[in-house]
């Protein structure tokens, strides 16, 4: 393990997690939990297999993941969190949240992977009515489509599909971002292209009453490059 070499505890936590693609792969990990090593190649594209390997065994050594031997009919290893890597997700929020203001204008060629709306749902989307139904919107922006799942004043993002969603929506994935961050209504984002349907309803019961500062870049951004 390469090491700056200071006393410092932001420094020590860089020897470990500061290398390219290892806190992505902590984020793999924190919002699919158990993986395979062909989930987590799928959930990193652009990586190479050998380096997607070096980086495991580093985590490992550092006790941030550990790797179980699932029974049939899964029959594969699959790689886990410890409680120490886990540990992680407030520090991952915190970045996702901070980089938000830099997905305004992605870059062509810029891949995607539908549960990575996990972050943005958990940071922006919030149940006003927490003693109602449950409910679930369904987002198809990806070749993996994506569930967010709401009951009981919690919010929980997962691939696949819903088999009765409340909500469907179906376009970009900065759209949806915009709509989830309150920088575009309902009404605007459909305007902009995206599909809606089902209970809009069900989907304003979650959706912020306003938009912040992040969330106003992102609809000045969405505008511009549709116009």
């Amino acid at each position: 393990m390469r090491s700056y070499g200071e006393y410092c505890s932001i420094a020590k936590a860089l020897d470990v997690v500061g290398d390219r693609w290892t806190l992505l792969i902590i984020r793999e990990l924190l919002i699919r939990g158990g993986c395979r090593y062909t989930d987590l190649k799928d959930g990193l594209p652009g990586i190479a297999s050998n380096l997607l390997s070096d980086r495991i065994r580093e985590l490992e050594s550092a006790g941030l993941v550990r790797r179980e031997n699932a029974p049939p009919p899964v029959a594969t290893t699959l790689f886990h969190l410890t409680a120490a890597g886990a540990e992680l997700l407030p520090v991952l929020a915190a970045i996702g949240r901070w980089g938000t203001r830099y997905m305004m204008d992605p870059a062509d060629g810029d891949e995607f992977r539908g549960h990575w709306f996990a972050f943005p749902a958990s940071f922006f989307l919030r149940d006003r009515d927490p003693d109602g139904p449950p409910l679930s919107i369904e987002l198809r922006a990806a070749d993996s489509p994506a569930v967010i799942e709401i009951a009981g004043g919690t919010t929980h993002t997962r691939l696949g599909t819903a088999v009765a969603p409340d909500v469907v929506l179906s376009g970009e994935p900065r759209t949806i971002l915009a709509l989830f961050a309150g920088a575009l209504s309902a009404a605007q984002a459909a305007d902009l292209g995206l599909r809606i349907d089902g209970d809009l309803s069900a989907l304003e019961r979650v959706l912020p009453a306003r938009a912040d500062a992040a969330a106003d870049d992102l609809t000045s951004a969405t505008r511009t490059t549709r116009a």
